[in-house]
């Protein structure tokens, strides 16, 4: 089991138990979003898709902090 916080499902349904997949964590839709401001803001990574995700992941890892 990882021990990476995800901060539960992004978009959480009542009753879950009728999905079959629960879908993006907040952890996720933080980082697509974060890489989606990234990309538009800069072209400094440009070519580098592997740092991009590091650092979007990097800045969702602090929105969750900041959420406590």
């Amino acid at each position: 089991m990882s021990s990476i916080e995800t901060g539960g499902p992004a978009f959480p349904v009542q009753d879950a138990s009728k999905w079959q997949a629960h879908g993006l964590t907040l952890r996720d839709y933080f980082a697509a979003k974060a890489m989606q401001s990234a990309m538009v803001a800069c072209d400094l990574l440009a070519g580098k898709p592997n740092e991009f995700a590091e650092i979007a992941y990097q800045m969702a890892d602090a929105m969750l902090e900041a959420r406590k």
